[in-house]
C-alpha cells in the first residue's frame, strides 16, 4: 500500500484543510471538565460499577459531614487534667 496522493480513497468532502487550525484550542477546557479518575487495581477489584464507586465516596462525605461537627465540639472542650 502506497502512501501517495494516488492511492487517496477518501471522498472530496472529507479533505479537510487544517492549516487555519489551532493546536489545542479547547486543552484548558477540556482539562477543567475532565474529572476522570484511575482507581488502582486493588480499589478497583471491590467496585463492579462507576455506580457503585460513587455510591461509596457519596457515604463516605456525609459520614465525613457528620462526624465533623463531632470532632469540632471535641477540639472546643477544654481537657481535663
Amino acid at each position: 500500500m502506497s502512501n501517495s496522493n494516488e492511492s487517496d480513497e477518501l471522498r472530496p468532502e472529507y479533505d479537510f484543510d487544517f492549516s487555519a487550525a489551532v493546536r489545542g484550542k479547547y486543552y484548558k477546557q477540556y482539562q477543567e471538565s475532565s474529572n476522570v479518575v484511575v482507581l488502582d487495581s486493588d480499589v478497583a477489584a471491590n467496585f463492579h460499577n462507576a455506580e457503585a464507586v460513587n455510591a461509596a465516596l457519596r457515604a463516605m462525605l456525609q459520614f465525613a459531614a457528620k462526624t465533623a461537627d463531632l470532632t469540632a465540639l471535641q477540639a472546643k472542650e477544654p481537657e481535663i487534667h
